[in-house]
């Protein structure tokens, strides 16, 4: 994306005005930073005023200036590194580490509950109901989240796996008999993960339903989704902010488990004789 941000910028020099000129070489030189900065700031930083900015995102193309700093900070959070997410990570943080990141993931979690497409929710809890197999994938950072979902998603159906793949050609392996009568929910954030992107589409060439978890409709991973589930993923530090996907994760498990109430009920009933006869859980307090 950032390739088609400078495209649009580079094609529209010729008619800027001095302010627009100033505007596109410094969003130019600080892609990496321009994305988290409100209209009014980037002006500020710039020399020019916040109407001038939103005039050059509309000049562009863009609905607006949230349009075109949405596409430059997911463009940019897809390929930033690790030493410039540190560096960033230390501009925006300040002197306050505990605040910073604890906004940052309250603000997410509003963002995500703000934007949640519930028909598209409601879409999956029906299909995963229906799949005759459902196929949980998430590598790197996103691995803690797959564990998760499968751990709760195997207490209410019985046709889980998880992949636990360590390399590509170990997850087709994993996915080799996936159908269309499967589901896939694969689960990615920025940086996504190569491995995660081919096996949404080797499972989409298999005519499986695919569920993506991610922070884009634009990322690449919902390229091959059947669904898109949307979760706010910020950058307050150098650790993925893992709080509105894991959120997201537990709105879907309990839209999950209200529907299979009765089920869950016999079978937690049978499980709790379980842990008491093998002590499962110190009851000491």
């Amino acid at each position: 994306m950032n390739a088609s941000i400078l495209e649009k910028i580079d094609a529209k020099k010729g008619e800027m005005s001095k302010s627009q000129r100033l505007l596109a070489e410094y969003i130019t030189a600080n892609l990496d930073s321009v994305g988290y900065m409100t209209a009014k700031e980037l002006g500020a930083s710039v020399g020019v005023s916040e109407s001038t900015v939103v005039r050059f995102a509309l000049e562009l193309g863009y609905d607006g200036y949230p349009d075109f700093r949405a596409e430059l900070e997911s463009s940019r959070k897809r390929t930033l590194t690790t030493p410039q997410r540190i560096k960033l990570s230390s501009i925006r943080s300040g002197g306050d580490i505990v605040e910073a990141v604890m906004s940052a993931d309250i603000e997410s979690l509003r963002s995500t509950l703000a934007s949640l497409d519930r028909a598209e929710l409601d879409k999956v809890v029906e299909n995963l109901i229906g799949a005759k197999r459902i196929y949980v994938l998430g590598n790197r950072s996103s691995a803690s989240l797959a564990q998760f979902l499968y751990l709760y998603l195997e207490l209410v159906f019985d046709n889980v796996k998880l992949i636990q793949a360590t390399s590509g050609n170990e997850i087709f392996e994993e996915l080799f008999r996936i159908d269309e009568a499967d589901t896939l929910i694969a689960i990615s954030f920025p940086r996504y993960s190569r491995r995660t992107v081919d096996a949404m589409k080797f499972a989409r060439e298999r005519n499986a339903t695919t569920v993506a978890l991610t922070d884009s409709i634009k990322s690449s991973v919902a390229d091959n989704a059947t669904h898109v589930l949307l979760a706010k993923n910020d950058i307050a530090s150098v650790v993925d902010s893992l709080v509105a996907p894991m959120s997201l994760l537990n709105v879907l498990i309990a839209a999950l488990c209200r529907r299979k109430r009765e089920e869950l009920e016999r079978t937690y009933g049978e499980l709790e004789e379980i842990w008491d006869e093998y002590n499962t859980f110190d009851k000491r307090n």
